[in-house]
């Protein structure tokens, strides 16, 4: 596994009906792999993993595996609230052809360091799949120590982390402490260029799901060095990224790619339709986004 570059953490795509739309799937994942990302996340916090079925998740394997053709490395997130289960399903996922697994701690319980570990270290060894520990003490309360990842990379498979704690120190403090061992992904859309510039060595994106050249573009000039061009595209996209740190993100991003004709804004409930004052206010930003959407430097031969 290569973990560099921009891995979408994608949006499941729902019918009116409360049923997976393969389509609009089929078409957004077709607009990522043209705007050159890496790799795809599947089953993540955006992609309504809470709500989704485990047969449900394989069928978006299975089409996602099937429309990239395996040229890029599809991810699916495990977040279960067992070891069993988290165990069970990192298995099938092998089995079903995923190129790797994204690994939360275990999910409604508050696991100490030493839970957490032993979580991480029962997954890991039912697997040969290469694992990125999801670390976002923000929103999930268990925070992935230094001392705990001292433990976790003597296991081969653990390769990477998405950083997500909102501490920009913490890139460099993973790179002083383990070097390149483990490769480090900007897991917060607001942070992401200032984490490129420190040091990691991809983005895993939310608004890369409507807009995923934009964002593809950044991560490339930052990596060509040309600064100042990244700076000028992250300024403008600033106000829609905010979008990433809200407790409505699946709907603010699901907003966008409508609007941007990359998806709908079908949400799985207990997840409503934006509606109102709120619907308004967001579609405002998108809409501005969309009108003044600068011209983008030819970052695909970089």
């Amino acid at each position: 596994m290569n973990w560099q570059g921009v891995f979408p953490a994608v949006t499941t795509k729902f019918t009116a009906d409360d049923e997976l739309d393969m389509a609009a799937f089929r078409a957004n994942i077709s607009a990522q792999v043209a705007a050159g990302v890496s790799g795809i996340i599947l089953g993540g916090t955006l992609g309504e993993a809470s709500s989704l079925s485990n047969q449900e998740k394989m069928v978006l394997l299975a089409e996602t595996v099937a429309e990239t053709e395996g040229k890029l490395p599809v991810i699916v997130n495990i977040a279960e609230q067992t070891t069993k289960a988290a165990v069970a399903l990192a298995e099938e996922l092998q089995a079903r052809g995923a190129s790797g697994l994204m690994l939360l701690p275990p999910m409604r319980y508050a696991a100490d360091s030493r839970e957490t570990l032993v979580y991480f270290q029962a997954v890991a060894a039912a697997t040969s799949l290469p694992i990125m520990i999801y670390n976002n003490p923000v929103d999930y309360k268990i925070p992935v120590t230094l001392e705990m990842f001292a433990e976790l990379i003597k296991i081969p498979n653990i390769q990477a982390v998405k950083e997500s704690s909102r501490d920009i120190g913490y890139i460099t403090r993973l790179r002083i402490a383990f070097g390149d061992r483990l490769k480090i992904l900007s897991g917060v859309d607001t942070l992401a260029l200032e984490s490129l510039m420190m040091g990691a060595d991809g983005w895993v994106a939310g608004l890369v799901c409507a807009f995923p050249r934009e964002t593809v573009a950044i991560f490339r000039l930052v990596q060509a060095g040309r600064y100042a061009e990244a700076q000028a595209i992250y300024r403008w996209f600033i106000p829609v990224l905010e979008l990433d740190v809200h407790p409505k993100l699946v709907q603010y991003i699901k907003l966008a790619e409508a609007m941007t004709g990359l998806g709908t804004e079908y949400v799985r409930a207990p997840r409503l339709m934006l509606e109102g004052e709120e619907r308004q206010r967001i579609s405002e930003i998108i809409s501005r986004a969309i009108e003044t959407r600068p011209q983008l430097p030819d970052y695909v031969s970089l």
